[in-house]
Formats: structure tokens, sequence, C-alpha cells
């Protein structure tokens, strides 16, 4: 694996020394509302030099940590299914080498194809879920393939009761009721259980995937979808550090960064921050 030529700040080790592999995903072909979030990996590492490689929250320095950024993919926009077989590759090269994939987004349906390759890895893998949007309809307009869907594709390959949503405050009738069926465990409206956790969910290997739409437009409007009332920053920086130190995590994404859609750069600004703690989170 070629090493990328520009990397996410302080992500510049070795391939083989590296625990963590970022890869990106620059894909938006089913976005349903405002296109943009392809542009949204290339974004966060060109700016990622805004920030510092040391987090004062957690005391802890990208300098300190061995992640090898290996640049984006290039997919076909035409196809989603050849799209979500080029990410499937690419996370399955990464942990057949024993490395835990970070993924940026691109579109939320990205998550499909990294997660069908640590399901098959992982055969006891939960989901922990961060989102504004529940992502459990069947279909979308027709297309199986869509963002609107992922988690709905998602489980139909773990089924029930290993996944995990917290932040969610839109869907479609049909999906809250699905959620509420028991066929995923879903915590509406913000993400404080998560922060409070002091145990873990489960033994299991978890896989966290991370719509930054999550987050209160206020702060994060560049975005495809935008939902108001969701999560401040501190919340969402809290709960990703539960989440990474409490629980096997083995794959992450972060995605639905549009940076076009924000022109004061603050939106990409917050996504690279994310992207950091998120990181360091992940840092034994």
């Amino acid at each position: 694996m070629k090493k990328n030529i520009e990397t996410f700040i302080g992500c510049d080790a070795s391939y083989d020394e590296a625990r963590v592999v970022i890869f990106g995903a620059p894909f938006d072909s089913t976005t349903s509302y405002r296109p943009g979030a392809r542009f949204g990996s290339s974004a966060i590492r060109h700016e990622s030099y805004g920030l510092e490689t040391y987090s004062p929250y957690l005391d802890r320095d990208l300098e300190d940590m061995a992640v090898f950024d290996s640049g984006d993919l290039e997919l076909p926009m035409g196809s989603s299914a050849m799209a979500l077989d080029a990410i499937s590759e690419r996370t399955r090269e990464i942990l057949s080498d024993g490395k835990i994939p970070l993924m940026l987004g691109g579109e939320h349906l990205v998550t499909l194809g990294a997660f069908r390759e640590v399901a098959k890895r992982y055969p006891d893998v939960h989901i922990i879920h961060l989102d504004a949007h529940a992502d459990l309809r069947n279909d979308y307009l027709g297309v199986e393939l869509s963002h609107a869907c992922v988690l709905r594709r998602c489980h139909d390959i773990i089924g029930d009761g290993r996944i995990h949503q917290y932040g969610i405050r839109s869907g479609e009738r049909a999906e809250w009721l699905f959620a509420r069926e028991g066929h995923t465990s879903l915590h509406p409206f913000d993400i404080t259980p998560l922060s409070a956790m002091t145990q873990p969910l489960t033994e299991a290997p978890v896989y966290l995937t991370v719509d930054l739409d999550v987050l209160d437009p206020s702060l994060f409007p560049g975005t495809g979808t935008p939902e108001a009332g969701g999560v401040t920053f501190n919340e969402l920086r809290e709960a990703l550090y539960r989440v990474c130190s409490l629980h096997n995590v083995v794959g992450v994404d972060i995605n639905e960064l549009a940076p076009t859609l924000d022109i004061s750069g603050v939106s990409t600004a917050v996504a690279c921050k994310v992207v950091r703690e998120t990181l360091l989170s992940l840092m034994t």
C-alpha cells in the first residue's frame, strides 16, 4: 500500500508500524438532498494542518501514535456496487494485516463496504451508530443501496440486537417502528448515554460509524442533510472517547462532511478535530 502524498496531520507512520490505517472514500452518488460529500475526505486531510497534533482534552499527541494515511480510493461514481466493492477490498487488506481501518467519507453508504468485511472477520461484531438520521429505510425511491438505507443493509448482515443508535432525530415512521420492534437499540435525540457510560455494552468487537450530521447544524452546516436539534462538539468528543476506551473497536468511519456547503470552512475544521480526537481515543 502506497503512502499518501498529503496525510492527515501527524499520520505519517509507515504501513508496517501503523496500528490504525486511514483511507478516504470520496463517494456521494446516492446523496438524497445536497451533494458534495465526495470532497470531504480530501478537505479533512488538507485542512488538518490548522490543528495541533496534541489534544489538551486527552493529553495525547498524534506524534506518539503510529497511523498510516493511505489516501483516497478512486471510486466509480456511476456504480454504487462497484464503489462498495472497492471499499471492501481496501478494508479487507487492512484487517488482514491486523490493523484498524478508519475510513473518511463520503456519504454514509460507504459504511456498508467497510462493514461487510468487518462482519466477515468479526462475526459477533456490534455497531455503534451516531447520526441525526435512522438510515433504516428498506429502500429510498426504490433504491436499496442508498445512504438512507445503510443501517438497514448492515442489519441484513448481523440481524437484531447488535445495532446501537444514538442522536437519531429524523426518519420516516416505518424506520422508527422498525427500531421500536426491537430490531435495533435506538436512543433518540442525544448521545448523553454514551458520554456517561462506565461499562461496555458487550465484550464483543465494535464497529463505530459517525455521521457528522449528528452535530447541530449551527456548528456544522456543511453537510448534505442538516437536521436541527443536534449535539455539541464536546458531547460528541466525550462520547467518542467513551466508546473507544471501553470497547474493542475494530473499525471506524467518519462521514457526511460536504465542505463546499460551508464556505466559512468551520464545518471542515470541526470534522478535522473530530478525526483527531477519534484517533487519539483509539490510542493505547
